[in-house]
């Protein structure tokens, strides 16, 4: 595809409060770094989530961003889901490409 190289996109959205766990897993499965967005609003399963700060980022959603090479992606994936059984959140997991492959390895 265009000179492109095939990885794998893994968001994670969890309460501010348990982002850190997800962070950890995300380090830990050799993911050269992510991104964090906190202040995530939506509709789900446990209804309607504002986006307005309240007190603390605790307080609110956030959305964990990472991309890895397909031959780390199932250790996070598999941590990730096993963390996701006892906490509130949602974990997307998709195909994706990127121009400079050295950044993900």
């Amino acid at each position: 595809m265009h000179g492109l190289t095939k990885m794998i996109k893994v968001e994670i959205v969890v309460p501010g409060k348990d982002a850190a766990p997800i962070r950890s897993l995300i380090t830990a499965s050799g993911a050269t770094g992510y991104t964090a967005v906190s202040g995530v609003s939506g509709l789900g399963h446990h209804g309607p989530h504002s986006g307005a700060l309240l007190f603390n980022d605790y307080d609110t959603l956030t959305m964990l961003i990472t991309v890895l090479p397909p031959e780390r992606a199932d250790d996070l994936i598999g941590a990730a889901k096993e963390l996701l059984t006892t906490r509130s959140g949602v974990m997307f997991v998709t195909e994706t490409f990127v121009s400079r492959p050295e950044y993900f390895q």
